[in-house]
């Protein structure tokens, strides 16, 4: 080997991991969904954005879209993001353990 195929297949590589689980709740309705996204490449380095969705505690339904290029993934992500927080989709919140007294 001479180096070469290296840097030609780390330029492909996912510059920064995105990553995003979101859920929206609503006891009145009893809604409690999540949605989640991520990029990421194969071993072929192509960029991928895999969405998934569905109630809480569910396996829920997932769809992968493909792209040559990364910026077009993102721009992806950052759109399906976007939309999903306006529909009022939240970051989960984690329950603080409570403080012992003795």
């Amino acid at each position: 080997m001479d180096g070469r195929g290296a840097t030609r297949d780390s330029a492909r590589m996912i510059t920064q991991p995105y990553r995003l689980y979101i859920e929206r709740k609503d006891a009145t309705k009893n809604m409690a969904r999540f949605y989640s996204l991520e990029i990421g490449s194969n071993l072929f380095g192509e960029v991928y954005l895999t969405r998934r969705w569905g109630r809480i505690g569910a396996r829920g339904q997932t769809a992968a879209h493909q792209f040559s290029r990364e910026e077009d993934a993102v721009g992806l992500f950052l759109d399906l993001a976007r939309r999903k927080l306006r529909r009022g989709y939240r970051p989960r919140t984690r329950a603080r353990p409570e403080k012992q007294t003795t």
